[in-house]
């Protein structure tokens, strides 16, 4: 069998220097830009140039929450929403822009053969959804008799002569 041994190259002084000064001065810049994000993050927040009463502020605004939980009775009355408030709150979202082919608030053109369908039939999509509009306009709380304001409310900015109903009044809607 042959005696055969690896052998190293033979190492120059200069690659030992070489070798020496990385192992120092890598972690030696890695323990600097270490520090320096430290006292970067400390230095720019400029704490001491605000007043007591500005830092307390910041300090509220950083610890805030983020939602809010409101406790609502079931069994409270609810508050009947006018069309133009239901308009605002959920019709807007589409009818604003004409989203999804919806057509826009107050464009005669567009609203003129929905509004030859009749009120009934206006509201009956809108309770129930039509093509691409959801039951409701999306919002399930809304009652029969918000959305037939907010039918009438937009249709009449378009011409139509519908008059929203009182609400003491019952659903027009076709069930």
């Amino acid at each position: 069998m042959a005696d055969t041994h690896a052998t190293l190259s033979p190492t120059t002084p200069r690659e030992v220097i070489l070798a020496v000064l990385g192992a120092l001065v890598a972690p030696a810049i890695v323990f600097f830009l270490i520090y320096q994000l430290i006292l970067k993050d400390r230095s720019e927040t400029h704490l001491g140039a605000l007043t007591p009463a500005q830092a307390s502020l910041l300090a509220e605004e950083n610890i805030k929450p983020y939602a809010k939980l409101t406790v609502v009775d079931a069994n409270a009355p609810h508050a009947l929403l006018t069309g133009e408030q239901v308009f605002n709150q959920v019709c807007s979202a589409c009818h604003a822009v004409g989203a999804l082919g919806s057509p826009k608030f107050g464009d005669k053109a567009a609203w003129a053969p929905r509004i030859a369908k009749g009120y009934a039939t206006l509201v009956d999509h809108a309770l129930h959804g039509f093509n691409k509009m959801p039951a409701r306009g999306g919002d399930s709380a809304l009652q029969d008799i918000e959305v037939e304001r907010a039918i009438a409310y937009m249709a009449d900015a378009a011409g139509a002569k519908f008059k929203a109903p009182d609400p003491g009044a019952a659903p027009t809607a076709a069930k």
